[in-house]
């Protein structure tokens, strides 16, 4: 009795294990998703960090010695061209200037008397000339105590926004003391380095007296909703990186960018019969990039790609494919190289794209 129980559970279990092997054998078959490339024309962007400067953006110091009066500004506010900004002390060149005013009036009296006594040939022509001499560097003098006096208002050479006081008030200042710093943000200018190939593919592709169009991809990830144009590029290439550097302008109407931001330059660019696959076909041996190419025969084998662009989600591939392959989708960790399979579900590369984050149209 015991014996017949033991060969009945056998039996069982080898019904059992036979039945679970066809349903995994089976989930394995229908485990392996094929595709193909697709060909199209589309865009591409490419992403380029960035540094974002005003297109004036000056130290704001003092010119004369002195204590720090008022401070008609605050930090952070916009002031107008000619705004005064800072006053130092100006007693001492006030006076200078009252001095130099009345030695002025001197002399041009003197001058005056002696070009009449001249007139009437009482006095020689160099007497003339020597009162004639003393009054002009009377009125120079005047003058350089009018420009010392003038030092003491430091005004704005340019509308732009204050930033943060180095000194604050009743401050003793020396001349070239950092007191701020002004930035007229009406306009951007943004840097950012480029790779020799790509320079030479612009270089060569862009069209006559044409410009670059490029947008601006903020540190929160959001665009900037004003594109630029790039209107200089630096005369020589960095030997270490192999880069050059590109300017672009960028309005800023609203004032939201900065000095000192940063972000991303985004440059998009048309492709002709781009090759695209999904980035989750390939996987990487030694830096290099990797496909699995399903033969006629559902033979597995290995083969190199070389990917010319980057989308979320998606390859543009510029050698290693013709685009008329059938490539492994799903299930590229359970087969290897030379490995024959009986079966593969194959689904269009448009059915493909539609259930990825982007979709080329």
């Amino acid at each position: 009795m015991n014996r017949l129980i033991v060969l009945v559970g056998l039996c069982a279990s080898l019904c059992f294990s036979g039945c679970s092997s066809k349903k995994e054998g089976e989930e394995e078959e229908f485990n392996f998703l094929v595709t193909s490339p697709l060909k199209k024309d589309t865009t591409v962007s490419r992403a380029y960090v960035c540094q974002i400067r005003a297109i004036q953006h000056i130290e704001l110091r003092a010119l004369e010695q002195g204590y720090l009066q008022s401070i008609y500004v605050d930090e952070g506010k916009f002031v107008k061209k000619g705004h005064v900004m800072f006053q130092i002390l100006p007693l001492l060149y006030r006076a200078e200037l009252q001095k130099a005013e009345a030695e002025t009036k001197f002399a041009e009296i003197e001058y005056l008397n002696t070009k009449q006594l001249a007139d009437s040939n009482i006095v020689s022509p160099n007497e003339l000339a020597l009162a004639k001499a003393k009054f002009d560097k009377a009125k120079a003098q005047m003058s350089l105590a009018q420009v010392h006096l003038g030092f003491t208002e430091i005004k704005a050479p340019f509308d732009g926004i204050m930033d943060r006081f180095y000194v604050r008030l009743g401050s003793l200042v020396n001349e070239g003391d950092l007191l701020s710093t002004l930035s007229d943000n009406s306009e951007m200018w943004v840097y950012f380095n480029v790779p020799e190939a790509e320079y030479l593919n612009y270089k060569t592709h862009l069209k006559k007296d044409s410009l670059m169009r490029v947008k601006l991809q903020m540190a929160n990830n959001e665009i900037f909703e004003y594109p630029g144009v790039v209107k200089t590029i630096e005369a020589d290439f960095n030997n270490e990186t192999g880069n050059i550097a590109f300017r672009a302008t960028f309005p800023n109407p609203k004032g939201l960018l900065r000095h000192g931001e940063t972000g991303n330059v985004l440059i998009t660019s048309e492709l002709k019969n781009a090759l695209i696959i999904p980035q989750k076909c390939t996987f990487e041996v030694l830096e290099k990039k990797y496909v699995y190419v399903v033969t006629k025969d559902n033979v597995i084998k290995q083969r190199e790609v070389v990917i010319a662009s980057e989308m979320p989600d998606l390859y543009v591939i510029s050698s290693g494919l013709t685009g008329q392959e059938k490539i492994m989708l799903e299930g590229i960790r359970k087969v290897r190289d030379g490995q024959k399979i009986k079966e593969y579900k194959y689904e269009e590369p448009k059915e493909v794209l539609s259930r990825l984050k982007v979709y080329v149209e």
